[in-house]
């Protein structure tokens, strides 16, 4: 039962809505098949897989309103999940930022899902392993990695005539290698729509060639560098890239809580405020890093421009916001896409007379929302460049950077890569700012 068809779920809705006695209601259905193996010092260590799906009701009287979750079908466990939603609405204090719910919308033809990704099987996975351990083994060298992948689809439907529906597959896939005694670590990450683009031996390579060549790190004196971060230090699940999209929020910006917002009130959606390289949008249909065609609202996703040549073009409101602001909402992406030229790293490094260059960054933390000043560490592979070439291993920083410094200090962007669901290139930047040394590799 995890993957239903659009049918199929929209059956299961209207039969929930059909219970509702709320002034508003909305029914979310999703599930979804997960496979995954993991492996350490080149052995599996866990393989599995699971599958699930659940309703979430959302019922309204009037500004208040209440949630409930089932993940059984029957139809008294359906009656209680709506019964229990509206219970809940009734106790609950009126949300000051209410708004009404969408109707009917309008959405693109999803092109997220891959029949290939959602028929793996637990060969497959065992094959990317293996291939990822053997190519370690050859090399003495040792692989921790792994594999996730799956398929799931959402659907949503409201009492005032809203229906949605979309299908998505992803594979996530990686591998940090490291030197028997510890002291060179390289580490490697992809993820796709379609299984089919999947090579582990390949990504294991990047990895090991960059564990090998990290082993008798030298310190050198921290300070202000011209460094090229692959986009894995630029994208993560806390990455510099993506915590600067999480705050073009119009909301925060106009009640000064942001870098967008201005002296005196307002915000600075129309200013140039990057590099005039810098472009960054976002489109669901991109074949490279499909999207999500609707949010959590229901709103739908389209191509939408965010930062174009170094201008703020747009921003996020929420429905609220938008209402209160006499504009269109945004529905936020699952993604974004910076735009790039044809340079790989190897090419920026022939380019660089000295410099740094970074595999990853990690743990990054907040310093000052209001600058987006970060702090975090290099990791996995950090070396020092010398007239076009690397030339030893260093060891590992501490920065304290902004992605608004970062993006005005461009000396050159190269071939944009896929991370996380996002299109995004490499970066070469001068004078990034490196505050002390780590010990860890």
């Amino acid at each position: 039962m995890p993957i239903l068809s659009k049918d199929e779920a929209q059956t299961i809705l209207k039969k929930v809505l059909s219970y509702s006695k709320a002034d508003e209601c909305t029914v979310t259905l999703q599930g979804r098949t997960r496979g995954n193996i993991r492996y350490a010092r080149n052995n599996v260590s866990t393989a599995g897989a699971t599958d699930n799906v659940s309703l979430v009701v959302e019922s309204g009287f009037g500004k208040r309103s209440g949630v409930a979750t089932c993940n059984e079908f029957d139809e008294a466990t359906l009656r209680r999940c709506v019964q229990r939603a509206e219970e809940i609405a009734r106790l609950a204090p009126e949300d000051p930022d209410y708004v009404p719910l969408l109707g009917p919308q309008q959405y693109l033809t999803p092109v997220s899902f891959a029949q290939t990704t959602a028929n793996i099987t637990p060969d497959f996975r065992a094959k990317a392993a293996a291939d990822s351990i053997a190519l370690c083994q050859d090399r003495k060298l040792t692989a921790a990695g792994y594999l996730e992948d799956g398929a799931s689809f959402l659907a949503m439907r409201n009492s005032k005539g809203l229906e949605a529906y979309q299908q998505d597959t992803s594979l996530d896939f990686s591998v940090t290698v490291r030197t028997p005694d510890g002291t060179g670590s390289g580490y490697a990450v992809a993820d796709f729509t379609d299984a089919n683009k999947l090579d582990a031996k390949a990504l294991t390579k990047i990895a090991a060639d960059k564990a090998a060549g990290s082993v008798n790190a030298k310190a050198i004196e921290p300070g202000k560098y011209t460094v090229i971060l692959e986009p894995a230090a630029l994208v993560s699940d806390e990455g510099l890239l993506n915590n600067l999209m999480y705050s073009l929020d119009a909301r925060s910006a106009d009640e000064g809580r942001s870098f967008l917002s201005k002296k005196g009130g307002g915000n600075k959606l129309g200013q140039k405020l990057f590099d005039e390289r810098i472009t960054i949008y976002s489109d669901p249909l991109n074949a490279e890093a499909p999207g999500n065609v609707f949010d959590g609202n229901g709103l739908p996703t389209k191509r939408m421009t965010w930062i174009e040549k170094g201008v703020m073009k747009n921003m996020y409101y929420s429905r609220f916001w938008a209402q209160k602001n006499n504009v269109a909402p945004t529905a936020f992406p699952s993604g974004f896409i910076m735009e790039g030229g044809t340079q790989t790293v190897q090419d920026m490094i022939k380019s660089t007379e000295k410099g740094i260059l970074v595999t990853r960054l990690w743990y990054i933390r907040d310093v000052d929302p209001q600058t987006l000043l970060y702090t975090g560490l290099t990791r996995d592979g950090t070396f020092y460049i010398e007239n076009g070439k690397i030339k030893h291993p260093v060891k590992n920083f501490r920065f304290n950077e902004s992605p608004i410094i970062m993006l005005n200090n461009i000396e050159a962007i190269g071939k944009p890569q896929r991370l996380g669901g996002n299109l995004v290139p490499p970066l070469k930047i001068r004078d990034f700012t490196f505050t002390s040394l780590s010990d860890a590799v």
